[in-house]
């Protein structure tokens, strides 16, 4: 399942220069656009599409860290953000309460600067994460890089929500 990859000619690591994908993406796309299909038959009109989207969908997903540790983790069988998949270290869940109750405290007081601190506070923990995740993936434990994913789902909800409550 290194479909993605493979379609940018990259090694199946989570360990990736975003540079180097990013240029790939670009020749990629340039080569399946759907306008340089416009004078040819509706068959190759709708596979330039589709290919397109592909390309699209596939540099989403290696391009975001969460998403990439996901579609690596989906390759060995392992579905990071499964539903069942619900319980957190008793750490991170003590963090995730305070960060909560943080947010909550400087959204009721409309306090911009509470949220910039917090908003840079979860940026520095989005960062620790990924190198966690790094480890992990280097590592081969499966286990801990899913559990890193969906902290990182966390991280980046709560992030969402801080930028929504920022004026």
């Amino acid at each position: 399942m290194s479909q993605y990859f493979d379609l940018f000619n990259l090694p199946a690591t989570f360990a990736l220069d975003t540079t180097t994908l990013d240029a790939r993406y670009r020749a990629v796309a340039a080569q399946c656009h759907p306008d340089k299909f416009a004078a040819r038959s509706a068959f190759e009109q709708k596979q330039a599409m589709m290919m397109s989207t592909t390309v699209n969908e596939a540099y989403r997903t290696l391009k975001d860290p969460l998403n990439r540790a996901a579609y690596l983790l989906q390759a060995q069988g392992i579905e990071a953000d499964a539903p069942e998949h619900t319980q957190f270290a008793p750490a991170f869940l003590m963090q995730q309460m305070d960060w909560r109750e943080t947010l909550a405290e400087a959204r009721a007081a409309a306090d911009e600067a509470a949220l910039n601190n917090l908003a840079a506070e979860i940026h520095d923990a989005q960062t620790a994460l990924y190198r966690q995740l790094d480890t992990a993936f280097a590592n081969n434990t499966p286990a801990e890089a899913a559990a890193l994913v969906r902290e990182g789902r966390f991280l980046n909800k709560l992030q969402q929500e801080i930028q929504a409550a920022l004026p």
